[in-house]
Order: C-alpha cells, then structure tokens, then sequence
C-alpha cells in the first residue's frame, strides 16, 4: 500500500497507541469520581493538560477537549455575542465545518462576507479591512488550507484585527499543527485534531483564550471545562498530550524532509502536457494539489487505487461535489477545478513510495488521456 492522503488522516503511531492502551487499562475509574480511582484519573487528565498548554504556551484552563476539529469549529461561532453584532468574515479557502456553522447563523439573521484573496490565495489585509465594521464580531481563517496547502499569514492578521476589540479572531489550525510552527499570540480561538498528527480519531481541542465566553454545544454533566459536558475521555486526551509532543518535535527537520520529496514529485509532474500544478510557493510541502485536465478527479483516484495507491479529491470532509472550490477561487479555472486531486504526504513518506506513485501515475495519466482524446 502506497499511502498518499496523509491530510485526510493520519494512521496512528504505535507509540501514542500504546499509550492509550496503557492508560484504558491502568486508569479505569471515572475523572469525575470522588474515589481513589477518579482522582488518579483526574489527576492524569490534569497532568495531560498542562503538558499541552506548554507546549502551545497557552493556559490550561483555555483548553476545551471536543471530538475534533469539526466540533471545535462549530464550537467556536461565538453566538455569545450576538447582541454586539451579527457579522462573520471568512475565506474560501475554509474547511465545510466551518461553512456549516455560519450558513445556519445566516439563516438566522447573520451577515457572512468572504474577505478577497490575492494571485497567491492569501488574504487581502485592504480588503480585510474595507469589509469590517461595527456589527463584526468574528473573522474566521484558517492558516493551512486542506486541499491547496495555502498557509496564511496569521500573525499578520491576528495583529491587524487589535484594532477591532469587539472582533474575536479564530483559526483553524488542523492543517496546520505538527507541520509548521505555529503561534497563538494574536489568536483568540484555535481548533486542532489529534487524527491529524499521527493520534486517534474522537479527540481535538478548541483553544479558546480566558477573556472569551462562548455557548456550549453540550449541556449537562461535570466535565474538565463547563463548554462541553460528559465523562472526560481520559485514553484519548492523554494520548492526545503524547501525539501533540511528538508531532512537535524535530519539526524543521521533518519539514525539510517533506519538503525534498514536495520537489520531486512537483518536478516529475510538471512534466505532463495536461498536468497544472495548483499548489504555489505559499503552500506547505505536505499538500500537493494538482489537475489532469480533462480527467475527473474521482476517475483518476480510481485509477491509482487498483495500484493500491491512495490520494484525495477535495477535503475527506467536503460535500460530495466535484468542482473544488478552493481552487476555483485560487485559479479562477473551472477546467482546474473540476479534475484537481490531492496528494498529501508527511515526515514518514519514503521516495521509493513516491516513486512507485510517479511510476503508476504514467501509466494512469496515458490510459485516462488517450480516452479523451
């Protein structure tokens, strides 16, 4: 099996595995319990969250455990403060729990605006700026895009929206942790994903800063934070402690790896007359997004499958809809849009895999072309 959709989900390193394991079964009492057992528990929970706040050098208590992402972008609307304003300004470049979420407050009587983005697909500060006013109270961006890789300029932003104190600023970082370095300095909100970086499915946090109140989505039941009620998943958020100090370390070593392979694969691409490249020099080297133009998008990751090669049309957790968005927006190419795949790869990618890619792609790429023509 040749794997090539690390952006989708990562599989789960034996050794964060082991530590869930472990933790099932030496730690079986409830973190809420008053006995021996739940305060051990307890305690483990609470050891795990200061290990993560180091790490992102954020405070404990600003940490909410979800299920993931998604959940956390959906928690993160700040319906709170409806009554200071009702507009929202994102991208489109975001992520479909995000679209999600703001759709329904439209449809409840809140204004969306969808900030410009410049040739390279970042965000227009100017624009940015032109399209904030009194009534807004949320600008939401993520800082990698997941099918173009795009990283935005965060920091940049974050420090622009302090002229705006009734705005709160949330990112989605899940393309981003564990891949770049990231600082939440000038960021309100912030949603991550331990699927993402090599940890289980049904973990994530919202990172939400102390000065902020926001609704919960689930009420009821003590829990580690007020935000989200239920018994704390104790295996999955020690777990979740390990995968985020793994995926943190020897970062720009396992960055330029992945960028050495980014290169090569881009390289041998490009060399296909129907190829276009829709990453660019903004994108992070874990995402390459490219068209075979004339060929659908869910034809070619067929094709590649009888290989057991596995890469992505749009986002896993996009609405099943061929033409991709994000690279509409970037390229303003409906023939671009309507044939990109995506190749995501990580640290742990060989070059005798990417090679095997390269090798079955060619055979792919004539047998698909040749129907076309």
């Amino acid at each position: 099996m040749t794997y090539l959709d690390y952006s989708a989900t990562t599989p789960v390193d034996n050794e964060i595995l082991n530590c869930f394991c472990e933790c099932s079964l030496k730690y079986p009492g409830n973190p809420n319990s008053l006995h021996s057992l739940g305060l051990k528990s307890n305690e483990l929970i609470n050891q795990a969250t200061e290990q993560i706040a180091n790490l992102l050098n954020v405070s404990s208590k600003e940490i909410i455990y979800t299920s993931g992402s998604s959940e956390s972008n959906n928690l993160a609307i700040p319906l709170k403060y409806k009554n200071r304003g009702n507009h929202i300004i994102t991208t489109n470049f975001e992520h479909s729990s995000i679209y999600g979420p703001i759709d329904y407050l439209v449809e409840n009587g809140f204004k969306v605006s969808f900030v410009k983005l410049d040739q390279n697909g970042l965000v227009d500060l100017n624009d940015l700026k032109n399209l904030m006013t009194d009534e807004t109270i949320l600008v939401s961006i993520n800082m990698v895009n997941s099918e173009i890789g795009i990283k935005q300029n965060i920091n940049e932003i974050g420090e622009f929206l302090k002229e705006y104190p009734k705005c709160f600023f949330h990112v989605d970082m899940t393309q981003a942790i564990g891949k770049v370095n990231i600082d939440l300095t000038n960021v309100d909100l912030a949603s991550i994903s331990a699927h993402k970086i090599f940890g289980l499915k049904g973990i994530g946090a919202l990172i939400k800063k102390e000065k902020i109140d926001i609704l919960p989505l689930i009420h009821g039941g003590k829990s580690t934070t007020i935000y989200r009620s239920g018994t704390p998943a104790l295996p999955l958020i020690v777990s979740f402690s390990k995968a985020i100090r793994l995926a943190l370390s020897n970062l720009d070593n396992k960055y330029n790896q992945v960028k050495e392979l980014n290169e090569y694969l881009k390289q041998e691409l490009e060399k296909y007359e129907f190829v276009r490249i829709n990453s660019n020099d903004y994108s992070i080297p874990h995402i390459l997004n490219i068209s075979v133009i004339g060929v659908k998008p869910e034809t070619m990751l067929h094709a590649l499958e009888k290989y057991e090669i596995y890469i992505s049309t749009q986002s896993a957790c996009s609405a099943s809809s061929q033409v991709s968005k994000a690279v509409l927006s970037l390229t303003n190419d409906m023939n671009r849009a309507n044939s990109s795949v995506r190749i995501s790869i990580a640290h742990i990618t060989t070059k005798e895999e990417i090679d095997f890619f390269l090798e079955k792609f060619k055979i792919c790429y004539n047998e698909l072309i040749s129907l076309k023509r």
